[in-house]
């Protein structure tokens, strides 16, 4: 080979590795602000859970790494809604957060009940039934429309906290009544946090309160969330139309994203 061949081949593979490099470096990395919400959103389970593997999976099918960063629920909502974070997950409509954020389509749906000491004879038909309890929340959550608006009103008044752990503590101390909750997110906190012996204290109401959607909210004030939101939610069409969202919820029906599995 020739001198001149030589510097040609060294130029070319030099060259290569520059656009080689570049392409790396430009992947597109997010991150994703995040609050606990076991079984579904959790470092305890596999892939972080059921929802958090759907979504990491869904921007990696786009070309995205997309990381997750568990903070307070309330933080995690600010710092996203400030810009710090690319999106935040998982949480339920609100008229006023559409202020600050796009939302996704429905990434879960959920079922939220009342739940309640054994020894406690409660039941409930309407919202109204709830106005002579003593009811425990968390901060930054929403309860549904005809929750939120007996709130509003003061018709019924909440007793929030940071973390749902501490509304089953206050439970058991009979500091509150009820505690509206997801339920399977309630078997995994109580699971978790309470003893045997102080689960066997607690049940819940079979009727529902509301049957929840939860979605992925993009800031608005980031340049690129609209974009961003139309690629996550096509993608997400694409695997509820495929049968590969049926088949993450089935594995977590299964047990597979339990650690202990």
């Amino acid at each position: 080979m020739s001198i001149l061949s030589k510097l040609i081949a060294v130029g070319a593979l030099h060259l290569f590795l520059i656009l080689f490099s570049s392409t790396i470096q430009a992947q597109e990395k997010i991150a994703i602000a995040v609050g606990e919400w076991p079984p579904y959103i959790s470092p305890g389970q596999k892939h972080n859970g059921v929802i958090s593997h759907i979504i990491i999976d869904i921007f990696k099918d786009i070309g995205i790494e997309a990381t997750l960063e568990f903070q307070p629920w309330s933080r995690a909502y600010a710092d996203t809604a400030k810009g710090m974070f690319s999106a935040t997950a998982v949480w339920m409509h609100k008229p006023e957060r559409e202020v600050s954020f796009i939302y996704s389509d429905t990434v879960l749906t959920e079922r939220f009940v009342f739940f309640h000491k054994k020894s406690l004879a409660f039941d409930w038909q309407s919202i109204s039934d709830l106005k002579e309890f003593k009811i425990g929340g968390i901060n930054a959550s929403s309860y549904g429309p005809e929750f939120n608006k007996a709130l509003a009103t003061g018709e019924v008044i909440i007793n929030r906290v940071i973390r749902p752990q501490q509304n089953f503590k206050m439970l058991l101390h009979d500091r509150i009544q009820i505690f509206p909750f997801e339920v399977n997110v309630g078997h995994a906190m109580l699971r978790s946090h309470l003893t045997v012996e102080e689960q066997e204290q607690i049940t819940y109401h079979p009727k529902a309160f509301l049957n929840n959607s939860s979605f992925v909210l993009f800031p608005r004030n980031l340049k690129g969330s609209q974009s961003l939101s139309l690629r996550f939610n096509k993608q997400l069409r694409k695997i509820k139309d495929n049968g590969k969202y049926e088949t993450y919820l089935k594995n977590f029906k299964k047990g597979f994203y339990n650690k202990s599995n």
